[in-house]
């Protein structure tokens, strides 16, 4: 998600231009009256919105729904929620559907408010994982839920769709049920699950659910819906693309490839290994097979079909073009809102591109997005920006133009269309396929364009640029426009490691290419005649990363002078490629066994190297320096990490043994 950042501050102040008087002042000694407060925007009405209860169905003359979408996050009626992409796209083929946001799942009741649909129930986690979203890498509860009003924490279950699902099922025992979003789709088959680990089935089994869709469904939700307002049965719904399904035999399943058994996954960890890379083969449309996979123990099998095809250039701008509230619904005005949708970066960010070929080891793109990019248009993108211009909340800041990789506009190769993406090998690893078309002017264009618009100041690339990309694309236009008119002084790339073998295993290019970009951008900077620098995501404990390659990520920080705030350690979270190596010990492209730091004490140490500066880290460093065989880092040299003893304890305040503060020299 991207990260917030400060607005400025009001210029006018409290009393008038620049705090100054009014010209009828006619008392200088006069006690002055604070001004009125300025009248918060309307926000939109809540006919604005689909029903949220049966008052609000009886407002549209609605006896019943035809779907009811049940989410773990709270109702923001905004293309960057899938919630809301789902429920208007049904609306949009003219279902009437229903919200249930955040029920409670002690009470079989909250999921009855609606009543039951005539169609189906719909049921996400929301935009994250439940248990990404309560739970820290080392496991910790977290403090605040951004998606949900007031930032509350627990307001959803663990494994959310699983228990909304069996709540649904306890309710309306005969009701269809069709699992979707993020949650589902990347436990659609077998999975590790970090936070008992342990091997989990096929959420449709946990769950109770018909039916899980996986990617990013507009298509497939609506090929549902018609089937089911035709009559079909939700257990004869076999065929659709994108979904993945429970069959008690395989007579009429076509054209499979047949995975290990979960008997078999649980008994060797290589045979998930094995599991997994063949569904990796098979995320293309054009070339996927159907899988499936058996479970012995419920004379069950689950068979998953071929990925949906990207949608085109005029169905993405169509879903962006749905009447959207674009906001959060008025029953959490009383709350402040919810904070996911009140970052400006959510609000008036604008979604470009969807998909990467990218495919960094640690992301579930490819299993969710898929490889082939799909694209917006330049006019659909120009008339989002001039419907933020319109918001009054709007001060005049575009914060982001992109998606998971901003500066790819077009997919990786021409062939894609007609022959699919290469199952055998890779767009951009370990080097820049020679049939890749590098593109960026369009993108450079795009942004030329948005920020010239009547009340837009600046327009910020805030998604992640793919710098061996830029590197690659023998035209500047993109990297001097990026320079110049689009990076806030710090421009944030994510090269992630430096050692080349814990590279190698992200799937992210070599050292020397992050190293060349630096260089680059040094040059276009100081041609510019701005200061401006790369600011970058580092990521520790990685699948290939022991003591040795943590060691080099820390000097490398020295050698940059510059410290990380934040370190992201690695999360293994479903059915990722290094999620895989990690339970493993293998990578799955090649079977080869791979080094994996699981123990926290390990993890720990390999964290604080890359914060050595901090005091509170001292420790730590110095046990790995000591494990690493690099004691030549602990002493007083230029090039040292530590002193040889442990700074002073200091307070929070930062106030020594004494009581006194302790000030910073240089």
């Amino acid at each position: 998600m991207a990260q917030a950042h400060s607005s400025k501050r009001n210029p006018q102040g409290r009393g008038g231009q620049n705090g100054q008087r009014g010209q009828g002042s006619q008392r200088p000694h006069a006690r002055r009256r604070p001004a009125a407060a300025a009248p918060e925007p309307a926000r939109p009405p809540r006919e604005a919105f689909l029903p949220v209860s049966r008052a609000d169905m009886e407002a549209r003359g609605w006896e019943q729904c035809d779907f009811v979408y049940v989410c773990g996050d709270a109702y923001v009626d905004h293309p960057s929620f899938g919630m809301s992409i789902i429920t208007r796209t049904l609306e949009a083929h003219g279902f009437k559907v229903g919200v249930i946001c955040q029920p409670d799942w002690h009470d079989p009741k909250s999921v009855a408010v609606l009543g039951e649909p005539r169609l189906a129930f719909l049921v996400s986690a929301g935009n994250m994982d439940s248990m990404v979203n309560h739970y820290t890498v080392a496991k910790r509860r977290r403090g605040k839920d951004f998606y949900t009003p007031g930032g509350v924490m627990g307001a959803r279950p663990d494994h959310a769709c699983v228990v909304y699902s069996n709540l649904i099922r306890r309710t309306y025992k005969h009701a269809a049920i069709v699992l979707g979003g993020i949650e589902a789709s990347l436990r659609r088959l077998a999975h590790y699950d970090y936070w008992s680990d342990s091997l989990k089935r096929s959420i449709l089994l946990d769950s109770g659910a018909d039916l899980v869709l996986y990617g990013m469904g507009e298509k497939s939700i609506v090929e549902v819906a018609e089937a089911l307002d035709s009559g079909l049965p939700i257990d004869q719904l076999t065929w659709i693309c994108g979904s993945a399904y429970k069959a008690h035999s395989l007579d009429e399943v076509y054209d499979y490839d047949l995975l290990p058994s979960f008997d078999e996954l649980r008994a060797d960890r290589l045979n998930y290994a094995r599991s997994f890379a063949v569904q990796y083969r098979n995320m293309d449309s054009v070339t996927a097979h159907r899988l499936v996979e058996p479970y012995p123990a419920d004379n069950l099998f689950v068979v998953q079909n071929p990925p949906q095809p990207p949608l085109t250039t005029p169905e993405l701008d169509g879903v962006y073009e749905l009447p959207y509230a674009r906001a959060w619904h008025p029953d959490y005005d009383a709350a402040g809102g919810v904070p996911a949708f009140d970052f400006d970066e959510v609000r008036f960010s604008i979604a470009a591109n969807r998909g990467c070929f990218g495919e960094c080891s640690f992301c579930a793109i490819t299993f969710h997005q898929g490889r082939v990019l799909q694209v917006r248009s330049h006019q659909s993108i120009m008339e989002e920006a001039r419907a933020l211009t319109a918001d009054p909340h709007f001060k005049g800041y575009i914060t982001d133009v992109g998606g998971p990789t901003a500066n790819f506009g077009r997919p990786a190769c021409d062939k894609q269309a007609k022959h699919g993406v290469c199952s055998n090998r890779r767009c951009m690893w370990p080097t820049l396929c020679k049939n890749m078309v590098v593109e960026e002017d369009s993108y450079a264009e795009l942004l030329r364009d948005l920020r010239q618009l009547p009340g837009v100041k600046k327009v910020f690339v805030r998604s992640g640029v793919r710098f061996d990309y830029t590197l690659a694309d023998k035209s500047d236009k993109f990297l001097v426009e990026l320079v110049n008119h689009h990076v806030s002084g710090q421009l944030r790339l994510a090269p992630e490691h430096v050692s080349d073998t814990v590279l190698a295993a992200m799937g992210k290019p070599p050292r020397a290419v992050y190293d060349a970009f630096c260089r680059r951008f040094e040059q276009v900077t100081r041609r510019a005649g701005k200061e401006q620098y790369v600011v970058p995501y580092l990521i520790s404990s990685h699948p290939g990363s022991t003591m040795k390659e943590a060691v080099e990520l820390a000097e490398a920080v020295r050698d940059m002078g510059y410290m990380p705030e934040q370190v992201q350690d690695f999360y293994p979270t479903p059915s990722t490629m290094s999620t895989c190596m990690y339970y493993t010990g293998v990578d799955p492209r090649s079977m080869q066994p791979i080094y994996v730091p699981r123990d926290p004490h390990e993890k720990a140490m390999q964290r604080a190297l890359i914060q050595y500066r901090k005091p509170e880290n001292w420790r730590l460093v110095n046990e790995a320096l000591h494990k690493a065989g690099r004691t030549d880092l602990i002493g007083f040299g230029e090039k040292c990490l530590i002193r040889p003893y442990p700074p002073k304890e200091t307070d929070e305040r930062g106030r020594g043994p004494r009581g006194k503060r302790r000030t910073s020299r240089r």
